[in-house]
């Protein structure tokens, strides 16, 4: 009887023994402390890293030398950008004061126009004013210079208080004098001047006045 007792004791420890794992390991609640290098810059080290990006940023700058009338040697840098302003047009206002439809008839005569002048620049404002019913009848006036004394006294126009052509609003119409031609006479876009052309900039001529029917 003692003798089974003592085989099962063993033949428990031995199994106890195989399930057991090979190595054990301990929890701890502490986290573990890594440490990492830390790289140490020095005042030194900085001024040289500055030197060193200050040196890559300049670049050789080219001269022309030249010999002035005077037998001196002289040089200057040679200039190899350059960016160039664009010019910028101010656009036209829109003025609510004046007739709508004079803004329909510089819509009319931008359609109708060309690319270069034709040398009949009143008769094709004459058509755009009377196919937007600004007027109702065309002008009989033949000179461009004429057409301020035309649209005031026969159709109603008035003359604005505007010096500045780029000033003028939306749909006026703008008269330019001369002394041994016909003038000019042209209508404000939103982006410029039309008659029988299209152009981004006023006529050169005089400016007699800015007119508008109200």
């Amino acid at each position: 009887m003692a003798t089974a007792s003592l085989l099962v004791i063993c033949s428990a420890a031995a199994r106890a023994q195989a399930l057991a794992p090979s190595t054990l390991h301990f929890t701890s609640s502490e986290p573990e402390t890594k440490y990492e290098p830390v790289q140490v810059i020095t005042k030194e080290r900085t001024q040289a890293i500055t030197k060193e990006k200050t040196s890559e940023r300049k670049l050789p700058v080219a001269h022309y030398r030249y010999v002035t009338p005077a037998g001196k040697r002289e040089s200057a840098p040679v200039i190899t950008q350059y960016y160039p302003k664009r010019i910028v047009y101010p656009v036209a206002k829109v003025d609510r004061h004046i007739d709508r439809k004079l803004m329909q008839a510089a819509t009319i005569a931008q359609e109708r126009a060309h690319a270069h002048s034709r040398s009949m620049c009143w008769h094709y404002v004459k058509e755009a004013l009377l196919a937007s019913g600004v007027i109702d009848s065309r002008p009989k006036s033949e000179f461009a210079k004429d057409a301020a004394q035309d649209l005031v006294s026969n159709y109603g126009f008035k003359k604005l208080s505007v010096k500045d052509p780029f000033a003028a609003p939306l749909g006026s119409v703008l008269v330019y004098g001369a002394n041994r031609t016909a003038g000019h006479v042209e209508i404000r876009t939103r982006d410029g001047f039309v008659s029988d052309f299209r152009s981004r900039t006023p006529s050169p001529r005089p400016l007699l006045g800015v007119y508008a029917k109200l």
